[in-house]
């Protein structure tokens, strides 16, 4: 058995098709038929269920190919362990991340690759239910998310920081006047928010509801981008996270109003699959981030926005307020 013919069932299981596996392989189909045709003598079972084009794999086929997936995640880490004897790391990291915590991934990218000047990244905008997929099929090195996400699986956590809601407004709204705000007050404002299939949005649904109201947003986005790019006219509100001012910051004719939330937000931080050894660019992307101090460069970005918009006694205080 070849790593190169578990290398071709891999690519066939992620295309679901002979041709597209082939074309990721740079080899011909009948190259690639041939060789999975041949593993499959070779472990005496069947993996490919054929029939005038690829239907999937069988039982035999699915543990085979979750072998595959580790062995080959295995090769890597080797190569990568001996990079690191012969002087210095290389290699990719395949990093994942939600979209609400794609702003502040270079916090962690930038110095990563300052460090470690021969390694690249890669970096993938995923839902929670796509990071967890791609831990667990050794498609992603590392990834970030809520670490209170109960479909993670088995897996390492590092925190970075906890997300704290702010009210994105125009100045001359009465709330933009307020040293805080409800939730029940946002509600009743003209709103673009996160649409319902984002964690984030699901999150901030549960503090309306716990103020009593629901929100019925006119505008939904599944980006973060999509959200600030209907604030320039100066009609729209929105709930972002302080995170995102790394990134966006405040639009002219804006003001950041803090928003009454639960003693502790919800975390997000780096999450490995938990097996032994970690992978060598994981653990170094980890090391980065125990220095990196994200939780308080993110607090004192915040800090200036509130002292910018007036609000020097909060900024000077936790951003969370009691009810």
């Amino acid at each position: 058995m070849l790593l190169r013919q578990l290398e071709y069932l891999v690519a066939l299981a992620r295309e679901k098709h002979f041709a597209r596996a082939a074309d990721a392989c740079y080899v011909s189909q009948p190259s690639l038929s041939a060789a999975i045709r041949k593993l499959e003598q070779e472990l005496d079972v069947p993996i490919v269920r054929r029939g005038r084009r690829f239907e999937g794999l069988t039982p035999e086929g699915e543990r085979v190919l979750l072998w595959a997936q580790r062995i080959l995640a295995e090769q890597d880490a080797l190569r990568h362990e001996l990079s690191v004897m012969r002087g210095g790391l290389t290699g990719t990291l395949r990093l994942g991340a939600i979209p609400t915590a794609m702003p502040v991934v270079s916090l962690l990218t930038t110095p990563f690759c300052e460090r470690h000047t021969s390694a690249r990244v890669t970096l993938e905008s995923l839902s929670s239910r796509d990071i967890t997929q791609k831990l667990a099929e050794f498609d992603l090195d590392v990834a970030m998310t809520y670490l209170d996400d109960d479909t993670l699986g088995q897996v390492r956590k590092t925190p970075l920081y906890e997300e704290r809601y702010l009210l994105l407004t125009p100045q001359h709204t009465e709330l933009g006047e307020l040293p805080v705000a409800t939730w029940a007050q946002v509600a009743a404002l003209p709103l673009c928010l996160l649409s319902p299939d984002m964690r984030n949005r699901r999150i901030m649904n549960g503090y309306f509801t716990d103020d009593g109201v629901v929100a019925s947003p006119a505008i939904e986005s599944d980006t973060v981008s999509g959200l600030y790019s209907h604030l320039h006219g100066n009609h729209w509100s929105t709930v972002i996270s302080h995170a995102w001012l790394h990134m966006f910051g405040v639009p002219e004719g804006m003001r950041v109003v803090p928003l009454k939330s639960p003693a502790h937000g919800p975390r997000v931080g780096l999450v490995i699959a938990a097996r032994s050894p970690e992978p060598v660019l994981a653990r170094a992307l980890l090391d980065v981030a125990r220095q990196a101090g994200v939780h308080t460069a993110l607090d004192d970005l915040l800090n200036v926005h509130l002292m910018g918009s007036g609000y020097l006694d909060i900024a000077s205080k936790s951003l969370t307020v009691g009810p």
